[in-house]
């Protein structure tokens, strides 16, 4: 473990120090989760105050500074429409996926010279549990912000195991499965007033060539009770509000973010069955104490089938979040029902003055319902520390390091780039 750890920190250590090398360094980075690039995060509007002043505090590449004597991490420079382009490898590792071997690479512009920054980010990865996937991302600012074009293209081959149906579902009941997993996700978004954003998308979800191989308890198995299926498809609209006011989206250390995301599918867009859904998506940051650079940080997540039958792999499930975050202590796709609503606290804290080594403790807790129709059941809790080293200052991103316990005997350790949420 120390072995790939090591491997794990050089690799992205590696990572800043060829953005370094462009006269522009990176504002925008991509965030890894199961080793698939999942979101880009706006940091040219960064208005935090740190405590210790930025020039006094460190990341690795100022600590490798002063070991080989080369040049600390630049202060964050303008960038222009003139692309910047950034490629490097990376590490990643989950209970999923365990280690996973990651290619990725972004382009950084801007519109015109006051708009926000744009990019377009895309990766490879490769997972010691034989995943393949190959994320795009784009979020592409107009001239005058007014309008925000986001997309989101993804391919998978991802073998995954299910366990069943609803949060009273049993470990034991492990039916492994393998499929493959196409998504087109498109949306624009205008600016309404003051950080409020609303707008039209266009979603496409396809799954295919599904298989399983039952219980390996030899139970009956909730996948076939539900309705199995080789291929499924989920094609239609979104309906999108997002209100931003952290300072930092990367890592806040205070404001709000909710947005809500409104899903019709259609037969006639191509979906196998109409259905529908909403997600609300709502997390608050407080410094504690007041004036300190340690956080407190709250997150709701509900994700709700209003209508029809999704797909058995459309369903809310455990770490399908957009972030792949929710539930940590417990593997990727643990939970599964047609309603989940999900909460969780973290306590953010220094370790070392400069910033450089932090820490975090985390409490969550995840209900889902069965079937459509059936009730929400059991809360099931997670919890755990975590580790926190300073990746980037200007950006104040953090590589991190969880081990997440939950019920059942569920535990893991869970590393990252960017906080969870």
């Amino acid at each position: 473990m120390k072995f790939f750890l090591s491997i794990f920190i050089i690799l992205f250590v590696s990572t800043r120090l060829y953005a370094q090398q462009s006269p522009v360094p990176i504002k925008r980075i991509p965030v890894h989760r199961n080793g698939i690039v999942k979101d880009t995060i706006r940091i040219d509007t960064l208005e935090r105050q740190p405590k210790v002043p930025l020039s006094k505090q460190e990341d690795i590449g100022d600590a490798l500074s002063k070991l080989f004597h080369s040049k600390p991490t630049p202060a964050v420079d303008s960038i222009t429409s003139k692309p910047e382009i950034s490629i490097a490898p990376a590490i990643g590792y989950t209970l999923l996926s365990k280690f996973a071997l990651v290619i990725s690479g972004n382009a950084i512009f801007k519109t015109a010279p006051q708009s926000r920054i744009s990019t377009i980010i895309a990766s490879t990865s490769y997972t010691q549990n034989k995943q393949f996937t190959l994320p795009i991302q784009t979020n592409i600012w107009s001239k005058d912000n007014t309008y925000n074009f986001v997309g989101e293209y993804q391919y998978f081959k991802y073998p995954q195991s299910t366990y069943g149906l609803g949060s009273n579902s049993n470990i034991k009941n492990e039916d492994p499965m393998d499929y493959s997993f196409f998504k087109f996700y498109q949306t624009v978004q205008r600016h309404v007033v003051g950080n409020l954003y609303a707008g039209l998308g266009f979603i496409f979800d396809s799954h295919w060539n599904i298989s399983d191989k039952g219980n390996r308890n030899g139970t009956a198995d909730d996948y076939t009770t539900y309705g199995k299926h080789s291929h499924t498809v989920a094609s239609g609209l979104t309906f999108n509000m997002v209100l931003d006011s952290r300072d930092n989206a990367i890592n806040p250390f205070k404001g709000g973010y909710a947005a809500l995301q409104y899903r019709d599918n259609y037969e006639f867009f191509g979906s196998s069955m109409p259905w529908r859904s909403l997600i609300l998506d709502v997390r608050k940051y407080i410094r504690f104490p007041e004036n300190s650079d340690n956080v407190l940080a709250f997150w709701n997540y509900d994700w709700l089938i209003l209508s029809g039958k999704p797909g058995y792999l459309d369903l809310p499930s455990t770490q399908w979040d957009g972030n792949t975050a929710t539930g940590r202590g417990y593997i990727q796709g643990r939970f599964r029902g047609a309603q989940m609503v999900y909460a969780e606290a973290e306590y953010r804290f220094k370790i070392t003055r400069n910033g450089l080594l932090g820490g975090v403790v985390f409490l969550n807790g995840e209900s889902f319902s069965a079937a459509p129709g059936t009730s929400l059941q059991r809360i099931q809790p997670g919890y755990g520390p975590g580790l926190r080293l300073k990746l980037n200052k200007t950006s104040n991103t953090n590589i991190t390091i969880d081990y997440g316990f939950g019920r059942q005997g569920s535990n893991g350790l869970f590393i990252d780039i960017g906080e969870a949420f």
